[in-house]
């Protein structure tokens, strides 16, 4: 029995039930739950949809036990700071630096977490983005230092450094519909606090790690901006800049359609007791520009 080979499908499960039954990652059990987990031989290395989970059989074999719970985590991570929702508009602007902002913030966190060597981003892993210069950061201050290095035309899949290790499925996160993704959105939340609250019970500290996430901090004027550019969407104009995303699939790289105006805005500020002069002077500014 001890001579068998464990199958890729046995190896994920294992990792998944060492990291929930680990102290350190008990408050993550809520969200390591969300969506679903399988081994899918289409897969180069690993991808999430920001709800789902697919490993590819060959990467998952070419990994040790602690790299491949470095890999789950990863992905989990990615779930649980909703990266491909919150920073779709990074996305839209350059694909390639929106991936590597993501990994830079996550990558760092759990090195820095995992001293013990719980976790190891070695191995096949090494092509990841790590730098610690990041440590700290979110995704959005990662993507503006990077497109002010200039970084924003690496180009990944070659298995370098800095390229990453893990697709990111943008597109498949587009295709919930706005449904899905407010029940995404509440299971996850419902997720963290509950995992906040049992690590605070036993006392192993993990209820910090959700601190942050538990109070968004997420700015209202890149919110506003991504609305009204997205909203400008139209024919007007065709650009070569952002292809249709309809045609990629059966190769052919066609404009997309682009408006330099929109419609009627009807603004209609909360002039609640927090709402003075001042802060309305600022959104109306904001919504102006």
């Amino acid at each position: 029995m001890y001579t068998l080979k464990m199958t890729a499908e046995q190896r994920l499960e294992k990792a998944v039930i060492a990291i929930m039954a680990s102290p350190k990652y008990m408050a993550l059990s809520g969200v390591m739950m969300v969506g679903r987990r399988t081994i899918d031989d289409t897969v180069p290395t690993a991808c999430t949809n920001g709800r789902d989970e697919r490993y590819g059989r060959a990467f998952v074999e070419s990994l040790n036990d602690s790299q491949l719970r470095f890999l789950v985590l990863h992905e989990v991570y990615h779930k649980l700071y909703r990266h491909l929702t919150t920073w779709r508009w990074m996305y839209d602007e350059n694909p390639q630096t929106a991936n590597q902002a993501c990994d830079y913030v996550i990558n760092q966190k759990l090195v820095d977490d995992n001293k013990d060597g719980f976790a190891t981003m070695d191995g096949p892993l090494t092509m990841g983005c790590i730098d610690a210069k990041y440590r700290g950061w979110d995704s959005a201050m990662v993507f503006a230092d990077l497109k002010k290095q200039g970084r924003s035309k690496l180009q990944g899949g070659a298995g370098q450094p800095g390229d990453g290790f893990d697709d990111h499925d943008w597109d498949g996160a587009k295709e919930m519909s706005e449904d899905e993704k407010q029940a995404l959105a509440r299971e996850i939340d419902g997720a963290i606090r509950q995992g906040a609250m049992a690590a605070g019970k036993v006392g192993s500290g993990g209820e910090r790690m959700f601190d942050e996430l538990l109070q968004p901090q997420q700015d209202w004027r890149e919110v506003l901006r991504d609305f009204v550019t997205t909203t400008c969407a139209g024919r007007d104009y065709s650009t070569w800049q952002r292809p249709n995303r309809r045609y990629i699939g059966a190769g052919y790289y066609m404009p997309s359609g682009v408006s330099e105006q929109i419609g009627e805005i009807v603004v209609a500020p909360d002039m609640s007791g927090s709402i003075g002069q001042p802060e309305l002077t600022r959104m109306l500014s904001e919504v102006k520009a």
